[in-house]
């Protein structure tokens, strides 16, 4: 039995999986060279933001920027219209949330307190399973 959106609202986008990159990162590939074979990949730029986080927020900034943005190009291909729910539990969603999430603490790490309350919101709206910038992104 499928239910009608009561509320009106766009239906959830879900992500194309790219079983070849989430296979590489599983065997333990380093991210990087996911990330140059495969550069839509959003999993390989948040595990590359993530790994920077600690030390250097300003490359976890560019790192998880550039899984954002990978992330929009393909939301925006498979029917995402600026809003509407990302589904957390979504496994090919995660990437995109991941680094979206990087992208936040990274931002607030350096100074960039709007960008960072943003995300924290956007997350919020797309995908309420999602972590939150923060909070350490649960894989």
């Amino acid at each position: 039995m499928t239910h009608e959106n009561l509320l009106g609202g766009p239906p959830p986008t879900y992500l194309p999986e790219n079983e070849e990159a989430a296979a590489a990162l599983r065997d333990g590939a380093d991210p990087a060279s996911v990330a140059a074979k495969f550069p839509a990949y959003c999993a390989a730029w948040a595990d590359l933001a993530e790994r920077a986080l600690p030390g250097d927020p300003v490359m976890a900034y560019a790192y998880a920027r550039t899984g954002y943005h990978r992330g929009l190009d393909q939301l925006r291909r498979s029917g995402w219209r600026g809003y509407g729910p990302v589904p957390w539990e979504h496994e090919p969603n995660r990437g995109f949330l991941r680094a979206l999430s990087a992208l936040g603490v990274a931002a607030a790490a350096i100074g960039e307190d709007d960008e960072a309350e943003r995300i924290t919101e956007f997350l919020g709206e797309a995908s309420p399973g999602a972590p939150l910038p923060s909070a350490a992104p649960d894989r």
